[in-house]
């Protein structure tokens, strides 16, 4: 079998279970602010503890490394993908704080579990130039998928409960899942990975700009959408549609983004990332207009993607035993923060909304002073093989 060949059955075999855990969390990701606010009752300090536990299991992602003693990364991979779905089939039958925090934390194992493998497989399958376009790729698809995903629910929404929409879109991960399983993409002739913890001090870079980029980034899942549900009064179908305008910018933008890491390097993405942040985050504290509250909302979702920048500064100065150590790690520091700053953003939300989105200012431009130690010379390597 070529390299060339090998390299396609795994991008097949990811690309299969990333539709699958797409269709789920997109489904829930559409559903469930207006589902905690109209079935469950819940407030913003609701949703912030919410969120806070849902960001248990990407703290623990550094668990991966000893459950892969175990079981092989692409097995774990396709495992997480069912029991992706399953949190998510069963969230529309448990309309409280309690029942949404249980459904929420199996879906985010699930979720966060893949998402640890996926990373890692990428970037010990493909190499420095390659992995950049698989990214893209990838991430083109899964736009795709949301855009398929927002259709159903902008119709099905008219005639489906929330119950049976939930039940639904788990279903196909749970699908996707159990077809993983009875695959075997992987390579025996790979740098076997180190099964446990790897810190070293010339990661540093890596760690702060992970840790900077799961603070921020919790500011955007737990509250950019919840205030255009509750100061604006978005209806399910208007998040709908917007996430739809999304993930079509996204099916044509992501792999323009991955051509840009090669061609730019990871200092000038990420730059552009942060710069454009600061500016969506001072629209989201000031603006009192709902459609500049959404159009701040599709810059955020876009240049999120940019993001991959970090993976693949890793990548480039990692040793390549340290890749599946490294994403599981990474994971784990890019939820520090994750873990506490919805609650205290849930509670600063009471008093001033503002104060949160302000908070996101602080934190994309300390991100935006890492980045500048990105070394230039970095966007000069190329793949040997």
């Amino acid at each position: 079998m070529t390299d060339q060949l090998k390299k396609r059955r795994m991008y097949i075999f990811l690309l299969v279970l990333m539709v699958g855990t797409g269709v789920a969390f997109q489904g829930w990701r559409t559903l469930l602010n207006n589902f905690a606010v109209d079935v469950a009752g819940l407030d913003g300090l609701g949703m912030g503890i919410a969120n806070s536990i849902r960001e248990v299991p990407g703290f623990l992602a550094m668990l991966a490394i000893y459950v892969i003693l175990i079981i092989r990364e692409h097995r774990l991979a396709a495992l997480s993908v069912i029991i992706t779905g399953v949190g998510v089939g069963l969230t529309g039958l448990f309309p409280s704080l309690t029942g949404i925090i249980c459904t929420t934390l199996l879906m985010s194992f699930g979720f966060h579990y893949f998402e640890t493998m996926n990373q890692s497989l990428t970037l010990q399958y493909f190499n420095h130039t390659e992995a950049p376009l698989v990214m893209g790729r990838l991430r083109s698809i899964g736009a795709l998928t949301n855009i398929t995903v927002g259709g159903f629910i902008y119709f099905l929404a008219k005639t489906l409960g929330y119950t049976e929409m939930f039940a639904l879109f788990g279903a196909v991960a749970v699908c996707a899942g159990l077809w993983g399983m009875t695959r075997d993409p992987s390579r025996e002739d790979l740098p076997l990975q180190h099964k446990k913890m790897v810190l070293k001090k010339k990661y540093w870079l890596f760690y702060a700009l992970t840790l900077m980029s799961g603070a921020r980034r919790q500011i955007f899942v737990a509250f950019a959408v919840f205030l255009l549900v509750e100061k604006f009064d978005y209806s399910i179908q208007q998040i709908t549609i917007l996430f739809v305008c999304n993930n079509v910018i996204n099916y044509f933008a992501n792999p323009l983004i991955g051509k840009a890491v090669n061609r730019f390097g990871e200092r000038a993405v990420l730059s552009v990332e942060y710069s454009t942040l600061i500016l969506v985050f001072l629209g989201y504290a000031y603006t009192d207009s709902p459609l500049l509250a959404g159009a701040f909302y599709v810059v955020d979702n876009v240049v999120f993607n940019f993001s991959m920048g970090i993976k693949t500064f890793y990548q480039k100065i990692a040793d390549s035993k340290d890749i599946a150590s490294g994403m599981a790690v990474g994971f784990t520091i890019n939820h520090i923060a994750a873990v506490f700053i919805p609650v205290m953003g849930g509670i600063a939300w009471i008093t001033n909304y503002r104060a949160v989105f302000l908070g996101a200012v602080v934190m994309s431009l300390v991100s935006l002073i890492l980045t500048q130690l990105i070394p230039d010379q970095l966007r000069k390597i190329r793949a040997t093989g």
